[in-house]
């Protein structure tokens, strides 16, 4: 409802323009709000004040103008006032918002959907977790964050692919191949330092058992180099394994899992170094190769490929950038860890120098989040292999509530996750108060199915619900096409979560307030086809983030 407000009130304003009756301003600038007061209408626009100087005209003159016009719709407005020095304040008439019902009705799961995107092609690389490791709570949140953004953007009509992107090779995979490899040892009983870098977990170990039993004691009489690389491409199997399975199992899927290694083998590391060294953007400096980063806004210029001869890590992230625009993606968006922040310039400045606007670029930072239980904090070290996994918390809580839990904030907020909040069978939990909004849903329309009232059955008369709660129901189900958009434009899928919340509080509000079924057989009709309409908003925003809608609890 607010875009088609939008759309119309651009359109007004072009039409005065043309008319000489406003100055010449973009159409597009123009745009409305949602007041958080009730008082001040449905929505607000401020056009009389953003024009006023270049009319040279008061800004209450201006909205007398732009009011004028709005009312010629007479059929739409309820109310149109002029507030202050010229804010203008639009109530519409309730007729529109319960004709919102059966757009809700009749489009069932696709409610919501648009074409707000125009089939752009969009790329969501997220999560990326070396293969070294099974995934912890921090991957989870960004497990969450990057698959809800995917989904919301296809919502929103983008051509969406979401992709993993498999660190498979470099010095962190040869510490895991030694890792493996010192623990195997280790159960033949010989004493071997363990490498400073190594990776310590439980998960080692029990990797290493496997190798005995698939190698005996052959490793132990094998060059180390060669141990170390069966050790290291059989334990980088595994546990990315266990990670597909992890996602899998967190309702998280990929269409692409594109290996790093790939880079190598195509060549395309050494194709796009060479076309930086011809565009004149690389030099040589004291034995290293350096990206002239800063002619594009980094603070000063990045190696490349160091004195010894190996590479960087930003030498394949260019080139895997490279790739990601050849592959045509109007949008790039790589949802990355809260320390990653320094990063984001640099590739920046990368996706120009490959001929590319930064603008199609975006990175999505994902701060920390810290584990609750009992009240105390748990602590974690992924250096000592002390970490909770992903699995664990999935275990524990369920995969609705984790996924939940990890989008109650914006991401670039840090994150407190109460282990025992998330357990509560109680409205405390957010994820069980809106679930049972819609089970409590599917209770009452069983309940009046049972009784006989059907739709097929008696005629309904919706405009019954043009005031009251039930009208202010209707509207916080209005909002949800445009939450939607603003979720995709501004790409912050935790406004969906937010959302949720704010449906489930308003539903819970009316029921407590209102009888569903009453003796007022045309009243019981029109509301059950409000609380229908609600419980299918739920069930479509919650399969947004990956929920299900349970129809009982």
């Amino acid at each position: 409802m607010k875009e088609k407000i939008e759309t119309l009130l651009r359109d007004t304003v072009s039409g005065l323009v043309a008319d000489g009756l406003l100055p010449q301003i973009d159409p597009q600038g123009v745009s409305v709000s949602i007041p958080t007061n009730k008082e001040f209408g449905d929505f607000a626009t401020n056009v009389a004040m953003v024009t006023a100087s270049r009319a040279k005209k008061r800004p209450r003159d201006i909205a007398e103008i732009v009011k004028r016009s709005l009312e010629t719709h007479s059929d739409l407005f309820e109310r149109i006032e002029i507030a202050g020095p010229g804010f203008i304040n639009i109530s519409l008439n309730p007729a529109l918002w319960v004709n919102e019902l059966k757009d809700i009705v009749g489009q069932r799961e696709n409610y919501g959907r648009s074409t707000y995107g125009a089939g752009k092609k969009v790329q969501v690389e997220f999560v990326s977790a070396n293969p070294t490791g099974p995934l912890h709570i921090g991957h989870g949140r960004g497990a969450a964050v990057g698959d809800t953004l995917a989904r919301i953007l296809a919502a929103a009509g983008f051509a969406v692919e979401a992709e993993y992107y498999i660190n498979d090779i470099g010095n962190q995979m040869n510490n895991l191949g030694l890792s493996v490899l010192v623990r195997y040892r280790e159960l033949y009983g010989q004493t071997v330092p363990f490498p400073e870098n190594g990776y310590q977990g439980d998960y080692i170990r029990d990797i290493a058992l496997v190798m005995r039993e698939i190698h005996g004691d052959a490793l132990l009489a094998a060059e180390e180099p060669e141990a170390i690389g069966i050790c290291r491409e059989y334990a980088a199997e595994t546990i990315l394994q266990g990670i597909r399975e992890d996602l899998a199992l967190f309702n998280v899927h990929f269409d692409h899992w594109f290996g790093e290694s790939s880079l190598y083998r195509d060549k395309k590391v050494e194709a796009s170094l060479e076309a930086l060294a011809r565009e004149g953007l690389s030099y040589e400096e004291e034995g290293a190769l350096w990206f002239r980063t800063s002619r594009f806004g980094d603070e000063k210029d990045r190696v490349l490929r160091k004195k010894d001869g190996s590479l960087t890590y930003f030498a394949p992230d260019i080139a895997y950038h490279k790739d990601k625009l050849d592959r045509g993606f109007a949008k790039i968006i790589d949802i990355w860890g809260a320390d990653h922040h320094g990063y984001v310039p640099r590739m920046r400045a990368a996706i120009e120098a490959l001929g590319a606007s930064p603008d199609c670029f975006h990175a999505l930072l994902i701060q920390l989040v810290s584990l609750v239980r009992d009240g105390s904090p748990v602590s974690m070290s992924t250096r000592s292999g002390e970490f909770v996994t992903l699995r664990e918390i999935i275990d524990e809580v369920g995969k609705d509530v984790a996924r939940y839990f990890f989008m109650m904030r914006r991401c670039d907020s840090q994150l407190v996750f109460d282990l025992d909040l998330a357990k509560k069978k109680s409205d405390e939990n957010p994820v069980y108060y809106i679930q049972y909004a819609h089970a409590r849903i599917c209770s009452i329309l069983k309940n009046a199915a049972d009784q006989g009232l059907s739709p097929d059955t008696f005629a309904i008369d919706l405009s019954l619900l043009a005031a009251g709660e039930d009208l202010e129901l209707i509207k916080t189900l209005a909002t949800y096409p445009d939450t939607i958009v603003s979720a995709a434009a501004d790409l912050e899928p935790h406004r969906i979560a937010f959302y949720l919340l704010d449906l489930a509080t308003a539903f819970h509000r009316f029921y407590n307030r209102n009888r569903v079924i009453t003796e007022n057989v045309p009243l019981t009709m029109a509301r059950l086809v409000l609380v229908d309409a609600v419980r299918q908003v739920l069930c479509n925003a919650l399969a947004l983030m990956g929920i299900g809608a349970p129809e009982s609890m």
